[in-house]
């Protein structure tokens, strides 16, 4: 991606959110004023936060002010968005992480076997619990795993969150259900991914050729086939990522974390646009960047990229 095709999809990105948020029903002068507050407060606050502007002034001066690093103030309590957003981002990005390397933890060996092994055991196993977990919607199988490990069995505790910085051992007990909430739904998507491509490549000629030069199994499995299958595992996992940090909104509400899901739900509730904006924004950048990357890892991952793209 150019840089040019970048910057028209950030701008295209923070005019989107900008009109939509305009398009939602209510006043954001009402998260500004007290209720019952006469119409001369209410127009003073108005003023005062440039809400009575023409609309295309209002999102240039905060286009303007975010290219200076200014996000502007949250409505509801006054403090600088880019703060807000700073405490709950790391909360997320720790949940979206830790999620994405379970699922390629748990993915990779299974899905490398049962390629390797089609129709065997631990494919038979696989495919049973992916199709199960594909039945089961996230939000469901988060009350699930609370009420099993949480409330029946008294194992790890269900709502909350505890600092790393307070006690390392209580934060990573409250990550246990969440982490595993998300990672579940991943793992069934790269599980099959990585299956179906690593089936292909186990019949192309150099891999026949290194079984029949006798070359050992693990050595085969990933030397030669699972660098050449990870084009479409890294390119989903690019796009999870960003689906993950951008998207743990039910899954912090239902174990009461909090991350930036459940700032932009409270944001939405006190009509704190101004909070939405900055935090969709910053999502939508992270997500390219994300991808961006994706896209520069290809050469590395196979050099015949290298060779066409040199040509």
């Amino acid at each position: 991606m150019s840089v040019g095709n970048f910057l028209l999809l950030v701008w295209m990105v923070s005019a989107a959110v900008f009109l939509l948020l305009e398009l939602i029903p209510g006043d954001p002068v009402d998260a500004l004023v007290p209720p019952g507050a006469s119409d001369e407060m209410r127009e003073l606050a108005r003023e005062s936060y440039g809400l009575s502007d023409p609309l295309v002034q209002r999102y240039f001066s905060w286009i303007g002010g975010v290219l200076q690093g200014d996000f502007g103030r949250s409505f509801t309590t006054q403090t600088p968005v880019l703060t807000s957003i700073a405490e709950r981002a790391p909360v997320s990005l720790e949940l979206a992480i830790l999620s994405m390397l379970v699922a390629l933890a748990i993915s990779l060996p299974v899905g490398i076997w049962s390629a390797y092994r089609p129709g065997g055991r631990v494919d038979r196993i696989a495919t049973a619990l992916t199709s199960a977990t594909l039945a089961i919607p996230s939000f469901a199988l988060g009350v699930l795993l609370v009420f099993v490990f949480g409330v029946l069995l008294g194992w790890l505790p269900t709502l909350g969150w505890t600092p790393f910085s307070e006690d390392p051992i209580d934060h990573l007990r409250y990550l246990v259900l969440p982490v595993m909430t998300l990672a579940a739904g991943e793992c069934v998507l790269f599980t099959r991914l990585l299956k179906g491509d690593m089936m292909a490549t186990l019949q192309q000629d150099h891999v026949l050729s290194a079984r029949a030069r006798g070359l050992p199994t693990w050595r085969i499995l990933t030397g030669h086939s699972l660098r050449q299958s990870s084009f479409s595992l890294i390119t989903v996992s690019g796009v999870v990522i960003g689906r993950l940090i951008g998207g743990t909104v039910i899954v912090e509400l239902i174990f009461s974390i909090p991350g930036m899901g459940t700032l932009v739900v409270n944001s939405i509730l006190s009509r704190d646009f101004i909070v939405v904006q900055a935090v969709v924004l910053l999502s939508a950048l992270l997500y390219l960047l994300i991808n961006t990357a994706v896209d520069v890892a290809y050469p590395w991952l196979d050099p015949r990229v290298r060779k066409v793209s040199g040509s």
